[in-house]
């Protein structure tokens, strides 16, 4: 194992009108080690995710956890930037420092202040997850990028729209159960399925049902090595920690292959000694619901081509043969993008405590994380255990 989850703190998520980003990080940095069970003075090391890209004034936010712990005053902290992706990346930041042996705990949040932007500046911001050179003018921003790849798809592998509601209704239906979700409510696969006022086109073929929300939150997790962990309360241990980046113009590779996940997957796997039927569960990033069906054929769930099938014939429900986004996902939960990598660690870490309440799925042993930054072009893996 690459390290280990030792403890943990999670924020509700959605429009959180009277916090900054300051307030998200003390919101949950001070439980995240209260958790664990160490001191503030124990940490040695502390990386901050968080995208921004014109989401707030405030683009500097790591030494923001000494005004909550002033105890961590001195202590080393970073941030941390792979768009989508950013809390996926400082977790790997803290795992690194783990495996240098220069850190015994590290304290990792992800954090994100989204809804004071207008609905102009949200598209402008994100979509400098993008190729600008290529990809400024897209129409719709970041949402118009994946109404492109929907569309291509669509143009393969005929319309898949039934299975797009498919997702985004299972995932509401999860969203039920998660505490922390943006939004609770089972929102059913015909209004889903249905273009309508409430749920209009955004871009090309996808629904507002489709797509991700505006969202604030918070998520933090304390690292530390497997041995000590051994000797602590609970411990979640990191069989494989992968990262593949892959080009940043959609011009430069095929759009609807995610070939970056696939490669993720691929080497997590090999990373593991594990294959897919071994995982519980997995928690991937359904920014757009067409990113949950091609992350099915990335993981190898499905051929390529047939992600319909994966959702339609009930296998990623919290009762198939490989429950997808039990937590609800970015879908339901919400997708405040910087904190969305760590909060995806915390939601698997736990289902494999046995501590996910509602969202618990019996016998979980085994689980798998996908979070990527623009599409597919960051990509992180983890494969994740209960230290024995």
């Amino acid at each position: 194992m690459h390290g280990a989850i030792v403890g943990w703190s999670h924020s509700a998520f959605g429009k959180r009108e009277y916090d900054s980003v300051e307030s998200l990080i003390a919101s949950v940095a001070n439980s995240a080690l209260e958790d664990a069970g160490i001191e503030a003075l124990e940490v040695d090391q502390i990386y901050v995710g968080h995208f921004n890209a014109g989401f707030s004034a405030q683009s500097f936010p790591s030494s923001l956890v000494f005004n909550a712990l002033p105890e961590l005053r001195f202590k080393p902290a970073t941030r941390v930037e792979n768009a989508c992706a950013s809390g996926s990346a400082a977790i790997h930041q803290g795992l690194n420092s783990l495996s240098g042996k220069k850190t015994r705990f590290a304290l990792v949040i992800g954090v994100e202040k989204m809804t004071d932007s207008s609905g102009e500046s949200v598209a402008r911001n994100l979509l400098k997850a993008s190729y600008l050179a290529q990809e400024a003018e897209t129409e719709g921003g970041f949402a118009g990028v994946f109404g492109k790849i929907t569309n291509t798809y669509f143009q393969r592998h005929g319309d898949q729209s039934q299975a797009l509601a498919k997702i985004a209704a299972k995932n509401h239906r999860n969203g039920c159960d998660n505490p922390y979700a943006q939004m609770r409510k089972d929102l059913g696969f015909e209004f889903c399925n249905t273009v309508s006022k409430k749920n209009p086109l955004v871009a090309g073929p996808l629904r507002r049902t489709d797509c991700s929300m505006v969202s604030d939150g918070a998520a933090a997790v304390v690292l530390t090595d497997v041995e000590t962990a051994r000797g602590m309360a609970k411990g979640v241990g990191f069989r494989a920690a992968v990262q593949v980046n892959d080009f940043l113009p959609m011009s430069r590779r095929d759009c609807v292959r995610f070939e970056g996940a696939r490669q993720a997957w691929s080497e997590a796997f090999a990373q593991a000694n594990l294959k897919l039927e071994d995982l519980s569960f997995v928690e991937t990033h359904d920014c757009f619901t067409i990113a949950e069906l091609l992350e099915y054929e990335a993981m190898g769930l499905v051929k390529t081509g047939e992600g319909a099938r994966a959702v339609l014939e009930g296998w990623t429900e919290r009762d198939g043969r490989l429950p997808v986004n039990r937590s609800g996902g970015l879908k339901a939960k919400g997708h405040p993008i910087g904190a969305t990598g760590v909060s995806m660690h915390v939601m698997a870490a736990m289902q494999l405590t046995g501590t996910a309440g509602r969202m618990q799925l019996p016998g979980a042993a085994i689980g798998g994380v996908f979070n990527m930054g623009g599409v597919a072009v960051a990509n992180y893996t983890s494969i994740l255990e209960q230290v024995k």
